[in-house]
C-alpha cells in the first residue's frame, strides 16, 4: 500500500482553494464597529432669544468605516446632553462612506439657552475651571451592500466629550459605537 500512487485532480485543488478563500473572506468580513472622534467645535452664531441666548455650533467629526463594504446611511439627529439634561442637537445628513475609509463630517448643532440657564450655577463653575462635560447619543441606520444583498444596520454611538467652554477646545473624549446588522 505504500507505493500506491495518488491521482492529482485540478478540480479538487480548485474547490479546496476556493473553500479556503471563502472561509478567509467570511472571517475578515465580520462587521466591525465604526469609530467616531470629535476633532473640533466651532461657534457659528449667537441668537438672542430673550431672556436667554441660543448658541449655534459646528461639530467636526472624524468617522472611520473599517469594514470591507461601503455603507449608505440615513439622516438622523444627535442629542447633546449637559448635566443629564437635553441641551441641544446636531443634524447628521444622509450620506455614504466607502469601504475601509475615513471621512470628516461637519454637523450643524444648536444648544438651547433656556436649558443651559437651568444649569447656570454648574455652567459658571465649569467656565471658571475651563472644563465642561457634554454627552451625546445618536442612532444611525443604513444599509451595507454585500455582493447582491443589502443588509440593514444600526449603529449606536455614545460620546462623552470634555471641552473648554471658553475657547471650545476638545480636551478629552470617550466614544463607543455598537453596530447591529440585520442578515435578513
Amino acid at each position: 500500500m505504500m507505493g500506491k500512487k495518488v491521482k492529482w485532480s485540478w478540480s479538487s485543488a480548485l474547490i479546496g482553494a476556493a473553500s479556503g478563500a471563502a472561509a478567509s473572506a467570511l472571517i475578515s468580513a465580520k462587521p466591525k464597529d465604526p469609530t467616531f472622534d470629535v476633532i473640533s467645535i466651532s461657534l457659528t452664531s449667537f441668537k438672542l432669544n430673550l431672556p436667554v441666548l441660543d448658541v449655534e455650533l459646528t461639530l467636526t467629526v472624524h468617522v472611520t468605516n473599517p469594514n470591507i463594504v461601503p455603507i449608505h446611511y440615513s439622516s438622523t439627529t444627535m442629542s447633546i446632553f449637559y448635566d443629564g439634561s437635553l441641551l441641544g442637537s446636531a443634524e447628521v445628513q444622509a450620506g455614504s462612506q466607502g469601504p475601509q475609509s475615513c471621512q470628516t463630517l461637519r454637523l450643524p448643532a444648536r444648544l438651547d439657552g433656556v436649558q443651559l440657564a437651568h444649569h447656570a450655577v454648574k455652567f459658571l463653575a465649569d467656565v471658571a475651571r475651563r472644563e465642561m462635560v457634554l454627552d451625546a447619543a445618536v442612532n444611525i441606520g443604513g444599509t451595507a451592500k454585500v455582493l447582491w444583498w443589502h443588509h440593514k444596520f444600526m449603529v449606536r454611538v455614545d460620546s462623552r466629550v470634555t471641552v473648554d467652554p471658553v475657547f471650545l477646545d476638545v480636551i478629552d473624549q470617550e466614544n463607543t459605537a455598537e453596530m447591529e446588522v440585520s442578515l435578513t
